[in-house]
């Protein structure tokens, strides 16, 4: 009987910031992989709130204790990135049908150019609704109370993104 391939995934996003549907899927990936890399990328169409080193701490400390699981930033094209690290698979959310038009997309880009196939995991429910940018903006507008927020994001970065969106009165 042969021996099972290892299996070393990436989980590329811009995780600014990390929320309680990353760490979802983060947590339901390091049960089909052996190594999970989650890069954490920039996106030149958005402007990042938290700085690269920022996410990595962020995503560093929420993530400890988690075998097989790494945290690198990275820049360029995903499936070069991927092919660097000598990953095997890339793993993706989807929340809804609005993300499995874009993923495929990418999906079909990455396996073009960087012969990787990526798996895709559905987002569990009570995250189907969770966007990094509609949190921001309601930390933004003024709301912060952190057991709620704590929902959606982890309570250490609701206070993150509290103290760094709050407006001096």
């Amino acid at each position: 009987m042969p021996a099972s391939k290892s299996i070393r995934a990436v989980f590329p996003g811009t995780f600014d910031p990390i929320t309680n549907g990353h760490l979802d899927i983060i947590k339901r990936a390091t049960n089909l992989a052996d190594e999970l890399i989650i890069a954490v990328g920039h996106n030149p169409e958005k402007a990042a709130l938290f700085t690269a080193d920022e996410r990595v701490a962020m995503i560093r400390e929420l993530t400890v204790g988690m075998p097989g699981v790494r945290v690198e930033t990275y820049q360029g094209l995903t499936g070069e990135f991927v092919q660097q690290v000598k990953a095997d698979i890339i793993i993706r959310g989807i929340r809804d049908n609005v993300d499995l038009h874009y993923e495929l997309q990418q999906a079909n880009i990455n396996l073009t150019i960087a012969n990787v196939e990526t798996v895709f995991l559905l987002t569990s429910d009570q995250f189907a609704l969770t966007s990094s940018t509609y949190i921001k903006q309601i930390v933004e507008l003024g709301y912060n109370d952190l057991d709620r927020l704590s929902r959606i994001v982890p309570v250490d970065v609701a206070r993150r993104l509290r103290d760094k969106l709050r407006k001096p009165k």
